[in-house]
């Protein structure tokens, strides 16, 4: 048997053997068949419906039916190339700066804001209501003359008739003072009455003859209106009013303040974050410049070009954007601190110039309220109408009394004239003369007469007056719950205005950390790039994180200065944190004295220099 056919028979073997262990092992995965069982018949059952299956999540969901396509809306519009606008500011002149700083803007606000005026009016006119309410006790001068001819028909001997009439002329004068006294409601009246007089009747002793007569009289309440009465009243009240213009007038001080505050800190962010999105449009062109002799190198790719151009018009429209924040945060500071649109920096760009500050001020919950309470102008308000309710009580309760004054009355008369035929022998010594001798015996109180008594007035009921000191109590209940809720809204103030400094100032320590990564970040990434090991769309994003970075400290910083003022407003410090003092009740002086923050103090220190 030859070597070749040998090889054949073994290879012959081994592929049979191959194959028979394959088809063991193929049929060793198949299950066993289990022997079926003789099929029984049995009854079927009636049919019942089934349930329904329950959705499985993430079973495989049919295609939704969509809409037909809408027509075209103006298939042939084309966008044209427009030039890019200019990078000036419309109604500013951007190379006529205005360097302002915050006590500045403060100082031009209090001056001109129309709010501030409108404010000070109203202490103006409370200061003329309380002078009104005060002259009520300015004496009533009044004086009164007249001349008369009486003819009186008489048919009588004792009458002194001549021709059947008297006839009478007088030229008489009559001047007088009355008002009410300062004290416990009284009211008081002198008057001085004197006449010539000429008469026909033949009985008559004098003729002429001179008439005077000085008449004093005042009413003293005893139950109403002694301890109080309206005129009281209303002065108590015109004062308490002056309180309450005042702290009206001290906090609309405080909102403007507050106001400007915001307005220059959002200026001065909305500045600074136009720096920073025209220093990232400076850094992307420098990168396309870059890829550019890069690519003509060869080391670059013609898209890497195209990228780095896209990243520039991106960040021109952030530019444009930010240019725009600056208008409007301008324009809404110079509407605050300025009079009219006339005034000369209404045209000009503002540049702030105060610097941020970084440290707030640390103060617990506690002080901080007890310090807001104190001086906070809606406390003062509600003070005011306490007082003026207190007013109103004791007056209303003072009417449900009965009226009882003391009346008292005290006259001295004057007489003097010529002696006619008739009564010679019958006149006295001192009555004869003229208009002096008259005089005299008034001054001589010869002739006095005096009157005392009591005047009583009781209403029937005087619901009236009941109904008032009821309303007055009711009222006394109301601004007691006023007064609860604004204690509780100026806490809560409080509350947010530390809060706020708190996460201001955590938020910044933040924003420093993640510029400062943003940084290293962007560097290591160029880096990269330039040695070939990363690509131009990942630099980009880490420029892209770089500029958001630096916004959120700008903004970070911002809100730490806005935080601090808003903590101003809550505690009621605004005015003495920014050295502004009120005088006269309405007038407003900022000092040059400047302030600063102290760490770790309550609040601001002065400086005494």
């Amino acid at each position: 048997m030859s070597l070749g056919f040998q090889r054949s028979v073994v290879g012959t073997c081994v592929l049979a053997v191959t194959l028979l262990f394959a088809a063991a092992a193929a049929s060793a995965q198949d299950p066993t068949p289990t022997p079926m069982a003789t099929p029984q018949p049995t009854p079927q059952p009636t049919p019942i419906a089934a349930p329904q299956p329950t959705p499985i999540p993430g079973a495989v969901v049919p295609p939704a039916v969509l809409p037909t396509d809408p027509p075209p809306v103006a298939p042939n519009f084309t966008a044209p190339i427009r030039p890019m606008p200019g990078t000036e500011r419309v109604g500013v002149d951007v190379t006529d700066q205005l360097p302002l700083t915050l006590s500045e803007a403060i100082e031009l606000a209090l001056k001109n804001n129309n709010d501030i005026d409108a404010s000070r009016n109203d202490v103006r006119i409370a200061e003329f209501n309380l002078k009104g309410a005060r002259g009520v006790y300015d004496p009533l001068i009044d004086s009164e003359s007249y001349y008369e001819s009486l003819t009186t028909p008489t048919a009588s001997l004792i009458g002194g008739a001549v021709n059947g009439a008297v006839t009478l002329k007088r030229l008489f004068s009559s001047s007088g003072v009355s008002g009410f006294a300062p004290w416990y409601g009284g009211s008081y009246s002198a008057r001085f009455d004197s006449s010539k007089t000429n008469t026909s009747n033949t009985n008559s002793f004098l003729n002429p003859q001179y008439p005077t007569v000085l008449n004093f009289t005042y009413t003293q309440p005893l139950l109403r209106n002694f301890g109080i009465d309206n005129n009281r009243r209303q002065i108590e009240i015109a004062k308490k009013n002056l309180s309450l213009s005042d702290a009206q007038f001290r906090q609309r001080a405080i909102e403007v303040i507050a106001l400007v505050e915001q307005a220059y800190w959002n200026l001065a962010f909305a500045l600074r974050n136009l720096a920073v999105q025209i220093d990232a449009v400076k850094q992307a062109r420098t990168q396309l410049e870059s890829n550019q002799r890069q690519v003509e190198k060869g080391v670059l790719a013609p898209i890497d070009i195209v990228a780095a151009t896209a990243q520039i018009t991106n960040y021109e429209q952030l530019v444009y954007a930010a240019q725009e924040e600056v208008t409007h945060a301008e324009n809404s500071l110079k509407t605050m601190m300025l009079a009219d649109r006339t005034a000369p920096q209404w045209s000009r760009p503002l540049t702030p110039v105060s610097p941020i500050t970084l440290e707030p001020p640390k103060i617990g919950l506690a002080i901080a309220t007890t310090e807001a309470m104190k001086n906070r102008p809606e406390i003062a308000q509600l003070e005011s109408s306490a007082s003026i309710n207190k007013i109103e009580q004791d007056y209303f309760r003072n009417q449900t009394k009965p009226q009882i004054d003391l009346v008292g009355t005290y006259t001295s008369q004057g007489l003097a004239g010529t002696v006619t035929p008739r009564g010679q022998g019958n006149v006295p010594e001192n009555l004869i003369g003229g208009y002096g001798s008259s005089i005299g015996n008034l001054i001589a109180q010869d002739y006095p007469s005096y009157r005392v008594g009591v005047t009583i007035q009781l209403p029937w009921g005087n619901n009236v007056a009941k109904a008032n000191y009821g309303r007055s109590l009711v009222q006394e209940d109301r601004i007691a719950n006023q007064r609860a809720q604004t204690e509780q809204v100026i806490e809560a103030e409080v509350r947010n205005a530390l809060q706020a400094l708190s996460s201001a100032e955590a938020r910044l320590s933040s924003a420093i950390a993640s510029r400062q990564s943003a940084e290293e970040l962007a560097a290591s990434e160029e880096r990269q790039f330039r040695s070939g090991t990363t690509t131009f769309y990942l630099v980009q994003q880490r420029q892209t994180d770089l500029l958001t970075a630096r916004s959120l400290e700008v903004k970070a910083q911002t809100d730490l200065n806005k935080a601090i003022s808003e903590f101003q407003r809550a505690t009621g410090t605004t005015l003495t944190a920014n050295n502004v003092t009120v005088s006269d009740n309405k007038t407003l002086t900022l000092t040059n004295k400047p302030s600063r923050l102290a760490i770790n103090a309550p609040f601001f220190v002065r400086d005494r220099k």
